[in-house]
């Protein structure tokens, strides 16, 4: 018996929506057009972009699919089984409304959920008004490394600290740019947040534990650039432990992204270019003495899988055997946590 296919149509066609898929340094595939592309039960009948040239440039590579400049047009004209919503943070709420409210059995959302919690519980109560589900791309969920992390915290022991860091050059925080999200405290940080929330939960639940008893250990401000902050360090706690640090660095001169958990019986370190794990081990050095050593079992998968993994998830979500593992809630409750730390600047 032939599975069933289903059909997607795509609201963005530019950087995330489409080219990273030519990025040669990147894990493949690495947009959403090529993710759907190379999952066999998927066809996609339909791109939207109201970049000209953006379009033009997708149309060569879909040949097949109806274009539009208008996704309110491309909406009323295609039915498609999922629609992705893959468009800059300040179309997040428009376009994914008028995704919803074409009744599609799957919106796909780019991370972060929308500028703000109060556009976010909009296109909540559009999703829930019209029975859609929406899965967020907070695509480390996905990935292959990330889940054999959280499948190992159980061997670490009680969970002491976490460490969570992201570096780059981006201003952490801008004011002037609320309306637009380009601020790396919300368009990367949204990952870092997500991805702790994810490690500390028990399983892929939309009610998992979220970040408590926020505070400001460190912060430091742009000496020329009034309000906007450079460097971001935040201390949190939850039920799984009462030391969760976030460190956010808009001075870099380099991109980082690290996880760091540290247990009662060993240690996890993982990120863009780590994966390491520890576990509890007669020590070397001294007798009657134990260490953390390298735990050789662990094995570095040759692909993460992000992107196809996400893709196959909607896949097997729609065949009705798994649920989804990023969902609205989830990603609210990260921009929830985002949100209540600007509030304490």
């Amino acid at each position: 018996m032939t599975a069933k296919k289903y059909t997607a149509a795509i609201i963005g066609t530019g950087r995330i929506g489409f080219t990273l898929g030519f990025d040669k340094k990147r894990e493949q595939p690495a947009s959403h057009t090529m993710a759907l592309l190379s999952n066999k039960r998927i066809q996609i009948v339909a791109g939207c972009d109201s970049d000209a040239e953006n379009l033009a440039r997708w149309h060569k590579y879909v040949p097949k699919a109806s274009v539009f400049s208008d996704c309110k047009e491309m909406l009323s004209s295609v039915s498609a089984d999922i629609v992705v919503v893959a468009v800059n943070e300040d179309a997040h709420k428009s376009c994914a409304i008028a995704a919803i409210k074409s009744n599609p059995k799957l919106v796909i959302l780019e991370k972060p959920v929308a500028l703000n919690t109060i556009e976010g519980n909009e296109i909540k109560t559009a999703a829930e008004e019209a029975g859609v589900p929406v899965l967020i791309n907070h695509e480390r969920r996905f990935a292959c490394d990330y889940r054999i992390a959280k499948n190992y915290i159980s061997k670490i022991g009680a969970i002491q600290t976490v460490n969570a860091r992201l570096d780059s050059g981006f201003y952490v925080y801008n004011p002037e740019k609320e309306s637009n999200g380009e601020y790396s405290l919300l368009h990367d940080g949204t990952h870092l947040v997500d991805i702790v929330m994810f490690l500390l939960a028990d399983c892929d639940n939309p009610s998992e534990p979220v970040l408590k008893n926020l505070k400001i250990s460190d912060i430091f401000y742009d000496e020329k650039i009034s309000g906007v902050v450079r460097n971001l360090n935040v201390h949190a706690q939850n039920e799984k432990c009462s030391d969760i640090n976030l460190f956010f660095s808009g001075r870099s001169r380099f991109f980082g992204f690290e996880i760091e958990l540290i247990g009662t019986e060993g240690r996890i370190r993982i990120g863009n270019g780590l994966f390491e794990f520890f576990s509890r081990q007669e020590s070397k050095l001294y007798t009657g003495f134990y260490s953390l050593l390298p735990d050789k079992k662990i094995k570095r998968p040759s692909k993460t899988g992000y992107f196809a993994n996400m893709v196959q998830n909607c896949v097997d979500f729609l065949d009705g055997n798994a649920n989804l593992r990023s969902t609205l809630q989830t990603g609210l409750n990260t921009l929830q946590i985002l949100e209540e730390i600007k509030k304490i600047f």
